[in-house]
């Protein structure tokens, strides 16, 4: 199976099909043609590569950034990053060119999470099935990037470095004591003490709770990282794991256990690479001959030039694809031009009015055969998680709606996964944390300090219940967790429903608890594991597309061209009157300043 992708934002009329499928035919016979010609002036100039050099580093985006426009194309902007699309793009072309015998991947300092890094192993493990020589040059060997590594046919690594992989750490900052010197307390509202995303605020120390599930999270990801790793380098995961619990070892120590095949500079790695000379461990070698054989290696942007091509016919109908990255918030989606590293501030946000008007534009294209719905986020605002899950599941009455989880997709982030057919993550996928909780500043005390006089008036016995800094009443407290309790059973229902769940099982797995994508498959909250290239398959399964090398399965990003509003279709209000979970009025309230949250704790590694 094959891809092919594009970016579209609109609708095409019905009178455009016959025209449309006209060009296509006429277009994939030009396109043949110059295959052809490239195939041919290629083999008469003998371009036979050894190897490709992609390096490998930075975030790894899992979607191509949307087309720039016009002034953005004029203006001096640094490129935008490798994504994994564009990434298996390129594993896709080396693995199909009969005229190139491998890759060297240079490992640059990767910044993504254990999702992606699957992402990319799969990648790797699928480059080596087709016959592919990999190998790794790596002057990191942390466990991040030895766990990329350990994928490979080869390992090199410079003689400066050493064997860094010595295992999985956390640690949680908490400011409760730290905000009461300053005369600020943090009052937390939540449903269950799994759900943990405000602890750091709200409590001195770990809770049972939150030790708990941060052990199970910790014993699930370093089983997963160290299996894959054993697997690689052909051995225990015991030994393994004996190896890390002796770390940090020296590179000849690396090399003797067999965590590395070589060790070697990338200015050695053309002769050492075209040796065959196996037992030459050592990059370095006196008694070389004055001029070694050298491989015949090329970066990506010289040696894709030179590599055969295979032709595909693209599908007709498409798959679309829409992401849901950052914070779930109202309003249109953001992205800042600098990520601030504050927690539930800095990054990206999802705005439901982006995607809503997304989801209703994908419902109206009549040539999309699917919808993939790729999700990387961690939750945020429930009433903006409820009209986003509600759209799913309208469009998910249309067409098949398979989700795509990346590196996490928790909380918010699950509830608008449920509703769809199908639900897809990585076995590392940080997902689940069912749940809903708030918090209430106090600062009264740090005003007091400072000196500060508030004076305020009010009409309606809770005109302040949002913003009062002072301590919460007994009443208003009442308020917050009837609130909490009514959008719990809410978000409990949706995932019922979704999942098709007894109602009665599901605090066992809810109650703000968080799991990996294995653990969350075991309890049926998603139905496989895979990258996106498994997501296009299982989606094209879904909708009836042919899934065979013969054909390139077309995959079209849609990003919004302006916020404008979209009407929702007539048909959905049939789909209004079938409802009896939900009164027509029953939606999630969004607090002002202080909507009710569906975020996960914060669990970061390093």
């Amino acid at each position: 199976m094959t891809t092919a992708s594009s970016e579209s934002t609109d609708k095409p009329s019905d009178q455009q099909h016959k025209a449309r499928d006209f060009g296509r035919s006429i277009g994939d016979r030009i396109s043949t043609v110059r295959m052809n010609f490239r195939n041919w002036r290629r083999s008469r100039k003998d371009a036979y590569l050894d190897y490709i050099v992609v390096p490998l580093g930075g975030s790894f985006p899992e979607r191509d950034d949307p087309p720039r426009n016009f002034i953005e194309r004029r203006l001096p902007l640094p490129s935008p990053p490798l994504s994994m699309q564009g990434f298996n793009r390129r594993m896709q072309r080396i693995a199909e060119a009969d005229n190139v015998g491998g890759v060297v991947f240079i490992l640059q300092n990767l910044s993504v999470g254990l999702g992606t890094l699957q992402n990319l192993r799969q990648a790797i493990g699928r480059l080596r099935a087709t016959g592919k020589e990999v190998v790794v040059y790596t002057p990191y060997l942390d466990m991040r990037h030895y766990y990329i590594a350990s994928a490979a046919d080869r390992i090199v690594a410079p003689p400066s470095t050493k064997f860094d992989a010595v295992g999985l750490y956390t640690e949680v900052t908490f400011l409760k004591d730290a905000l009461a010197r300053i005369g600020v307390s943090v009052d937390v509202i939540q449903i269950s003490p799994y759900k943990t995303a405000f602890d750091r605020l709200g409590q001195s120390d770990l809770t049972p709770e939150y030790r708990e599930q941060l052990s199970w999270l910790l014993d699930e990801q370093y089983d997963i990282l160290t299996g894959a790793m054993a697997s690689g380098r052909s051995m225990t995961q015991e030994d393994l794991q004996e190896l890390i619990d002796r770390s940090p070892l020296s590179l000849e120590e690396a090399l003797t256990a067999g965590l590395i095949d070589n060790i070697a500079y990338d200015d050695e790695l053309p002769s050492l690479l075209a040796s065959t000379e196996k037992e030459n461990k050592q990059g370095t070698n006196t008694d070389a001959p004055a001029n070694p054989p050298q491989a015949k290696m090329q970066t990506w942007s010289e040696g894709n030039r030179l590599l055969l091509e295979i032709h595909h016919k693209p599908t007709r109908k498409f798959i679309g694809v829409i992401s849901l990255e950052g914070t779930i918030a109202m309003g249109p989606s953001r992205t800042p031009p600098i990520d601030v590293p504050i927690p539930f501030v800095g990054g990206s946000s999802a705005g439901e009015q982006t995607l809503v008007r997304l989801l209703r534009q994908a419902e109206k294209q009549e040539d999309m055969a699917a919808l993939i719905f790729h999700i990387d986020s961690g939750g945020g605002s429930a009433l903006a998680s409820d009209l986003i899950g509600r759209q799913v599941a309208l469009l998910a009455r249309k067409k098949p709606v398979l989700v795509y989880m990346g590196n996490i997709a928790a909380s918010g982030g699950y509830y608008v996964a449920a509703p769809a057919q199908h639900i897809m993550s990585q076995i590392g996928t940080v997902t689940g944390s069912i749940g809903v909780i708030t918090a209430h500043v106090t600062a009264s005390g740090l005003y007091d300090m400072l000196a500060v006089n508030q004076t305020s008036l009010q009409r309606g016995d809770h005109a302040n219940i949002y913003t009062d800094t002072g301590p919460l009443s007994e009443e208003a407290r009442s308020i917050y967790w009837r609130d909490i309790v009514h959008t719990y059973e809410q978000f409990k229902d949706v995932v019922a429903n979704g999942r098709n769940l007894p109602r009665e099982t599901l605090d066992p797995i809810c109650e703000g608890r968080v799991w990996t994508g294995r653990q969350a498959k075991d309890l049926n909250l998603v139905d496989s594991h895979g990258d996106f290239l498994d997501a296009i398959r299982q989606a094209a399964v879904m909708a009836d597309l042919p899934t065979d090398d013969i054909y390139a399965i077309s995959v079209v990003n849609l990003f919004p061209k302006n916020s404008s509003y979209v009407l929702p279709r007539n048909e959905q209000k049939a789909w209004l009157n079938q409802i009896s979970e939900l009164a027509a009025g029953d939606t999630i309230r969004e607090w002002n300043g202080r909507p009710l949250a569906l975020l996960p704790f914060d669990l970061r590694f390093r």
